[in-house]
């Protein structure tokens, strides 16, 4: 694939929508495109992590370890990113993201991400805003979650 090719992938990422052509073309040469077969774990809850991924095409499964096992509480597609957390923050990977289908994506490292980020502010700025949406999001649906469970007495 070109790096045209890639740069209109990085487009169609909610996460980027603010950012300009110029920075989402460095982003793309940056990155590393890699090719994950059905089953294969993109990422491993409990493991440090130093890339995150745009899902180019394909699916996969976000899967969390719980006292019955392994339990999946998401799927995600093409034009998601995943694994953001591991980049931003150094803590260990929060879930277990397998690839449901064969599935592309671009790697992008810690490094090259805070330095974009530090070359260019107002791509850390929209970066916040599209985390800080997704964190409200999460919230609203826990407080929903939170409100189906029975009550003690």
């Amino acid at each position: 694939m070109s790096l045209d090719a890639d740069l209109a992938a990085l487009r169609k990422i909610p996460l980027f929508r603010g950012v300009d052509d110029q920075k989402l073309r460095l982003l793309a040469f940056m990155s590393e495109r890699t090719l994950f077969d059905a089953g294969e774990d993109l990422m491993v809850e409990g493991d440090f992590g130093d890339v995150a991924y745009i899902i180019l095409s394909g699916q996969a499964d976000v899967l969390i370890n719980t006292p019955t096992g392994r339990q999946k509480v998401a799927s995600v597609k093409e034009n998601d990113f995943v694994g953001e957390i591991a980049i931003l923050i150094n803590v260990p990977r929060t879930a277990t993201v397998t690839a449901s289908a064969d599935l592309v994506a671009l790697g992008i490292s810690k490094e090259h991400f805070f330095k974009l980020v530090s070359n260019f502010p107002d791509m850390g700025v929209e970066v916040m805003r599209a985390l800080a949406q997704r964190l409200e999001r999460t919230t609203r649906e826990v407080g929903r979650l939170r409100a189906q469970l029975p009550q003690n007495g």
